[in-house]
């Protein structure tokens, strides 16, 4: 399966839930609808933005399936399976029903903090027991622990059904690197929104994008345009939502993006512990934000 699948605008999509804590089904197909609408051009569920560290087992299958059934086909779907017991991984990656789906997107172990052979011996577990395409994700601002170019270049070459890094390093300089070295038929996903344009004039493929949960369309043609050299085009939409990018992040994601989802109408501004609403005065600077976008 070609990797050029997850190329464009993927989405990180959020997990609605109502104010008892349960999942908001109507608000999810809400989302859905919004992203088609937005014309992305693929949807990462169960990723860290939908809180799945909160959800069972259970919960997570239930989330896989519905959203296969509202998208019946219409994008690719890449499945978030990833945690710190390598084992535990392996199991869910050949226990979850995940025939509507074209890839998987697996976090790096957090909390751990294994050394560059545990974080490639990982890696290895997860590239012989997926049954799908895997993009890893580098996130050590999450993990507490970076992936090196170095094993990052090593997992390229000797992980064949790994097919791509989300990187989220926020290094320009690593992440240029691995694009430079990377073997033919391993790319270089945007893991930050806010860099994702100027990854793309270096050699990214796109973007797994946070924001684009509340802006889908303008976002992904931004993404578009760039990944067609259209540069001129693109950095003022790339400059114009900056503030709205680190709005998102201020006091965590997905605080961020919720308040923007609510102030929308298509979900509650709610989350499971211990992710918590952002404070009133976030919550007054988003809605500035937002009308300073549609002005």
């Amino acid at each position: 399966m070609s990797v050029q699948l997850f190329r464009g605008t993927g989405v990180a999509i959020v997990t609605p839930f109502t104010e008892d804590g349960s999942i908001d089904w109507e608000a999810l197909s809400r989302l859905l609808n919004h992203q088609s609408e937005g014309n992305v051009d693929y949807l990462v569920v169960m990723g860290t933005t939908g809180e799945n560290v909160t959800l069972t087992k259970e919960e997570k299958q239930a989330v896989f399936t519905y959203v296969a059934r509202h998208n019946n086909g219409k994008r690719p779907l890449v499945a978030g399976i990833g945690g710190n017991n390598t084992a535990e991984v392996v199991y869910a990656l050949r226990d979850t029903n995940l025939e509507a789906y074209q890839g998987v997107l697996s976090v790096s172990p957090y909390y751990n903090k294994p050394n560059q052979e545990g974080l490639f011996q990982h890696y290895k577990a997860i590239n012989d027991a997926s049954p799908l395409p895997v993009i890893m994700y580098n996130v050590p601002g999450r993990t507490g622990m970076n992936v090196s170019v170095q094993t990052t270049l090593r997992i390229a070459r000797e992980c064949p059904n790994i097919v791509a890094t989300k990187e989220a390093s926020g290094n320009m300089e690593q992440i240029m690197q691995i694009i430079a070295h990377k073997p033919a038929g391993f790319e270089v996903i945007s893991g930050d929104d806010a860099i994702a344009m100027p990854l793309i004039a270096s050699g990214a493929i796109g973007v797994i994008s946070v924001v684009a949960n509340a802006y889908p369309g303008p976002f992904s043609s931004m993404i578009r345009l760039a990944l067609e050299g259209k540069f001129d085009e693109a950095r003022p939409v790339h400059l114009r939502f900056l503030n709205i990018l680190s709005s998102l992040f201020e006091e965590g994601n997905p605080s961020g993006v919720k308040v923007y989802l609510s102030e929308m109408g298509i979900c509650g501004n709610f989350f499971r512990l211990p992710v918590y609403p952002v404070s009133q005065q976030l919550q007054e600077k988003i809605r500035g934000l937002m009308k300073t976008l549609e002005a």
